[in-house]
């Protein structure tokens, strides 16, 4: 059966966001489809050249959303 995967199943791929039989027909797709794999080398290559996040809370505000966890745990 041929599936078609969009960019979507791609860039889940890319980020580990699929389960093992998606990735297993993801990666059949791309071994066989040359159109495929070119899209999913460029999303591969986009993803490795971009400039990571880096975040950077300050312990105030970190605080803050622990003091906020804390006082809206729903306990059972």
């Amino acid at each position: 059966m041929q599936l078609n995967f969009t960019p979507e199943h791609l860039i889940a791929y890319l980020y580990k966001e699929t389960n093992t039989t998606e990735s297993n027909e993801i990666r059949n797709a791309i071994s066989t489809d040359c159109v495929l794999e070119r899209q999913y080398e460029e999303l591969h290559f986009s993803c490795t050249h971009l400039p990571k996040a880096k975040f950077n809370a300050a312990p105030a505000v970190l605080q803050n959303i622990l003091r906020y966890s804390e006082a809206t745990t729903v306990t059972i």
